[in-house]
């Protein structure tokens, strides 16, 4: 599925696989801003920008900081830093102590399901979300966004990517893995009659009820491929077997993954002044490159922006 426009049911297998391979490269649990004004995020020192800091609403000044929505786990871009514990981190988490760094106040990340989270912040209890929420028209109603990467899905191979499979029609022919019920399993149903039509063999599409049981399908070698979100495909690329097992497949033609859709950092539209904040600190971000660094330690470096847009969904 697109990322977060709903929940995909491969969530809890592939945070169990991030429990075990986190602590090797996470930066830690909640950071604030240092006494002398300084972050520290994905090898990168943050400091504050007096000029965004200014921009902020007084209420958000005053309070020191942010009350951010998210839903966890949903690797990479949240997760528990150990199973049982309450401390966050993920892509999310750090592009958010990164973005308090440069306004000058904390993010203060909060689970609540994901639901309830739109809900939550018109009723005023959270300034925002950073939950990998896709960003379309029916959610501008309510809420604003800034959005800071493009997501859909992706090609995940066996380590080596022994088929050299390169993009979409280098499935045709193949058997390919995917779980039932989910925008993948549509995206393949459409390219299998593609394949057809071309005549280059039709995709033998194997279903599977979990994303986990599809990748022991891939590990085998009883599949060529699976079709799963471009983000988690990513994030197994990186962290199964110490990234030795797959292999995540960059088709230049689509970046952010196949039919990929705008992720966005939700925002109150009671606090305008922090929106247009948020989105020239991210642009910061961008410009010097953080958030490419950030991207790039959770595996999913093609899905972020060049530039920081607001409310860029068309449908």
């Amino acid at each position: 599925m697109n990322t977060r426009l709903a929940r995909s049911a491969a969530t809890a297998a592939t945070a169990a696989l991030a429990f075990t391979t986190l602590s090797a490269c996470q930066d830690g649990g909640d950071s604030t801003p240092a006494a002398n004004g300084k972050v520290s995020i994905a090898g990168v020192e943050i400091t504050r920008e007096q000029a965004l800091h200014d921009m902020l609403p007084e209420t958000i000044r005053e309070a020191g900081k942010v009350r951010v929505a998210t839903d966890v786990p949903y690797p990479p871009f949240e997760m528990f830093v150990k199973e049982g514990e309450s401390g966050l981190t993920g892509l999310d988490h750090d592009l958010g102590q990164a973005l308090g760094g440069k306004l000058g106040v904390t993010f203060a990340f909060t689970p609540q399901k994901f639901d309830g989270i739109v809900p939550a912040i018109q009723a005023g209890k959270f300034d925002v979300a950073m939950s990998a929420i896709t960003d379309n028209k029916e959610r501008q109603q309510v809420v604003d966004f800034v959005d800071y990467s493009q997501s859909g899905s992706g090609i995940l191979v066996a380590d080596g990517n022994p088929d050299k499979i390169t993009d979409l029609d280098g499935l045709c022919g193949r058997k390919v893995a995917v779980q039932a019920a989910t925008n993948q399993l549509k995206l393949l149903k459409t390219r299998q009659a593609d394949c057809s039509a071309a005549g280059k063999g039709r995709i033998d599409i194997q279903t599977f009820p979990k994303d986990s049981d599809a990748q022991l399908a891939l590990r085998s070698g009883k599949v060529a491929a699976q079709v799963l979100t471009k983000p988690a495909a990513g994030w197994v690329a990186k962290t199964a077997d110490s990234g030795k097992a797959f292999d995540l497949v960059e088709d230049p033609k689509a970046p952010g993954g196949y039919n990929a859709s705008p992720n966005g950092i939700a925002v109150s539209k009671q606090l305008p002044e922090l929106t247009e904040a948020i989105q020239k600190a991210l642009q910061s971000l961008i410009d010097d490159g953080t958030v490419a660094k950030i991207y790039t330690k959770y595996g999913v470096a093609s899905i972020a922006v060049k530039e920081a847009t607001r409310n860029a969904a068309v449908d």
